[in-house]
């Protein structure tokens, strides 16, 4: 027997998203502290949050059919411009494959509620 997912609750997605924001942020600092070896993980974490931020509205998270919507919108842009990027095209692709997994998460509402930095 499987389990329902439970209501969609904007307040716990906007939290997540502002928690992953913030969690984005910090890991960017990290990884340009480290120089060229850290460049991959910082377009990673800008990555996360462009996403992050560009879904982290009320009419995006209102629904759980609007949030997926936004998503969607995002995933037709053709590229994605955003400060401190080191390689365009891996960036666009790891903005890609966070949208793909918050589609998932939207899709089943499962995983908003971990909060922890490192998912």
């Amino acid at each position: 027997m499987t389990k329902q997912p439970d209501e969609w609750n904007q307040t716990a997605v906007r939290t997540w998203l502002n928690s992953r924001i913030a969690s984005s942020r910090a890991d960017q600092a990290s990884a340009q502290r480290r120089g060229r070896s850290g460049e991959d993980d910082c377009d990673i974490a800008s990555a996360e949050e462009l996403v992050c931020s560009g879904v982290n509205t009320d009419a995006a998270t209102a629904t759980q059919a609007s949030f997926v919507a936004a998503l969607d919108t995002l995933l037709d842009r053709d590229d994605y411009i955003w400060r401190g990027v080191y390689d365009d095209r891996r960036f666009d692709r790891h903005v890609r494959s966070v949208i793909r997994k918050l589609r998932r998460m939207a899709k089943t509402n499962t995983g908003f509620e971990r909060l922890s930095h490192y998912q």
